[in-house]
């Protein structure tokens, strides 16, 4: 049994980048009822983050005739009444629907109109899931950008605009690079301008979220001749590697920012030595879960011993953004075996 559709909407997965443009208007060309259930999960989820903006999500709103006898007229009127609003782009995303009954919304999008129209293929049933949904909007929305000019600063590619601790991601990445005397050009794609993202080819260096987005940054190192690194940092260790390539990748020493940082770690491992030796459990079958080897690095760093009958703990997926990512963790890991 194929069983590909669990890992999410294409549909969504685009939604997550475009609706981040906050002056681009996303047109959902489909049913209403594709834009009725997106709006409300992105509503809540800007909620949760005390952001109390609206997502500008428009649907085509097709009906049966259109369904039967094309939508293309609808998509093309919804367009005009959108620009009319004078957004400064717009991107076309085409549902299971209007991708069944043929309709040829590049066509459409490609048609001049004032403002950049883009046509973001999301029809999930084609065999796409939420990830390729996520790929393509960011891969398609680079074609707003031109390499005018240099910047020493970094672009953060594919931040998860879904995820619980986006922003603290976000500020620790910035704290890290920071050490090595850089900071961010361009968070591609969240809360950015469309004129933001037209400076996408001219940062020093991308860093990408996590691997799975290596086929963006290849491109955008053919577009732009922009090098990158593959992910954010995770782990001890693996924060301190995030320093060292990035350093390389920019040309600049890494020594003094390592030092620093190996330094801030050992402060923090230290104030929570009172989870030393403690005896603890992730459950049947955590060994086999992508994230042990960087639980398995902090269990080793505090001597902690596993058994089954020790007190039973949890660890993300994804795992928390570099050192102060783990200092989250172990303040929930202290308040478990302190209860």
């Amino acid at each position: 049994m194929n069983t590909s559709r669990t890992e999410g909407c294409t549909l969504t997965g685009a939604l997550s980048v475009t609706t981040a443009v906050r002056d681009g208007v996303t047109v959902i060309h489909g049913p209403k009822g594709c834009a009725h259930h997106n709006f409300s999960l992105f509503h809540a989820t800007r909620i949760d983050n005390e952001c109390f903006s609206v997502p500008r999500i428009v649907s085509t709103g097709l009906l049966e005739d259109d369904i039967i006898f094309g939508g293309e007229e609808a998509l093309e009127q919804t367009i005009r009444a959108v620009i009319q609003r004078r957004p400064a782009s717009v991107y076309v995303l085409s549902t299971c629907v209007v991708e069944t009954i043929g309709d040829d919304v590049r066509s459409v999008c490609e048609k001049i109109w004032d403002v950049p129209v883009l046509h973001i293929p999301t029809a999930g049933f084609l065999g796409g899931v939420f990830r390729t949904g996520y790929v393509n909007a960011l891969m398609a929305l680079s074609v707003l950008a031109k390499k005018t000019g240099d910047s020493p600063g970094v672009n953060l590619v594919g931040e998860k605009n879904l995820e619980f601790e986006v922003d603290q991601h976000f500020m620790e990445v910035s704290r890290l690079i920071s050490l090595l005397g850089t900071d961010v050009h361009i968070r591609y794609v969240r809360d950015a301008s469309t004129a933001d993202i037209g400076r996408l080819g001219n940062a020093s260096l991308n860093i990408l979220r996590e691997p799975a987005l290596e086929p963006v940054g290849r491109h955008f190192e053919s577009s732009f001749r922009t090098p990158w690194i593959s992910s954010f940092p995770v782990g001890l260790y693996g924060t301190i590697r995030f320093l060292e390539e990035t350093a390389e990748k920019l040309g600049a020493g890494s020594n003094a920012a390592v030092e620093e940082e190996l330094k801030f770690q050992r402060e923090m491992m230290e104030r929570f030595s009172d989870l030393e030796c403690r005896t603890v459990w992730f459950g049947e079958g955590f060994e086999s879960s992508p994230g042990f080897p960087l639980v398995e690095e902090l269990i080793t760093e505090l001597d902690m011993a596993l058994d089954e009958r020790g007190t039973s703990l949890t660890f993300p997926d994804p795992f928390p953004v570099g050192t102060a990512g783990i200092s989250r963790l172990l303040h929930r890991w202290r308040r478990r075996c302190n209860a």
